[in-house]
């Protein structure tokens, strides 16, 4: 092999998971899950980027309304900026997870800013929540090869999902919102929604907690209840 089409091939195994998150087959063959592995009638609930001062609390109250559970994929430095709500998010029967200490893309990080970025992001959602957090997704859900590697060295699970309301779209309506997130949904989906707007357009938390109780219902009328993982 010569040596472009050597190094083409490195960086294709090294970004080439980036696109698990939409291409199921990568997904299975790289073990990371898209759906929960059970035959109980649930779906999980999850949401990025936050804790958020308005968006968090909004989904927080309508998940308390309809009994149903979520896991929060959280970003470290904005638990640093709403510490409290971490602790209303443990309080409430949720699960809190990471989502980085800073929401950058992983293709953009060496190998060492990436794990600094992990522990930072570990020890400080572990501070807030009062314990150590079981799950990662990273941001824009792009897996490096090396990403995968390090995350599992730090004994976390990674977790992508197979259902999305692409809610961090400025167009996005509630409607729109909770008809992408239920299309043909079924037992073991994982749901990404968002609960802030650090990393999309202002507002678009709004429209998120809005659309939360039609997917809350969709999901009650088709006998499936809203779980944390």
């Amino acid at each position: 092999m010569n040596p472009q089409a050597t190094a083409l091939a490195l960086a294709a195994a090294w970004w080439g998971p980036g696109a698990a998150a939409h291409c199921p087959p990568l997904a299975r063959a790289l073990a990371l899950p898209l759906w929960l592995e059970t035959s109980d009638p649930v779906v999980a609930l999850t949401f990025d980027d936050g804790p958020h001062p308005e968006g968090t609390p909004a989904v927080l109250e309508a998940l308390a309304d309809a009994g149903a559970r979520a896991t929060f994929f959280l970003v470290g430095e904005q638990v640093e900026r709403c510490r409290p709500l971490v602790g209303e998010i443990v309080a409430a029967g949720h699960e809190p997870a990471v989502h980085g200490y800073r929401h950058r893309n992983q293709m953009r990080l060496s190998p060492g800013e990436l794990a600094r970025d992990l522990r930072r992001a570990v020890a400080t959602i572990e501070d807030a929540a009062g314990r150590a957090p079981r799950l990662y997704r990273p941001p824009y859900g792009a897996f490096t090869a090396g990403g995968i590697a390090l995350v599992r060295r730090t004994s976390l699970q990674p977790l992508l999902w197979s259902k999305w309301g692409r809610d961090w779209r400025r167009d996005a309506a509630p409607e729109e919102i909770a008809r992408l997130a239920t299309r043909d949904l079924r037992a073991g989906d994982v749901v990404l929604l968002h609960d802030g707007d650090s990393y999309s357009p202002p507002g678009s938390h709004r429209r998120t907690a809005q659309a939360l109780p039609a997917i809350l219902a969709a999901a009650a009328e088709r006998g499936l209840r809203a779980v944390s993982v």
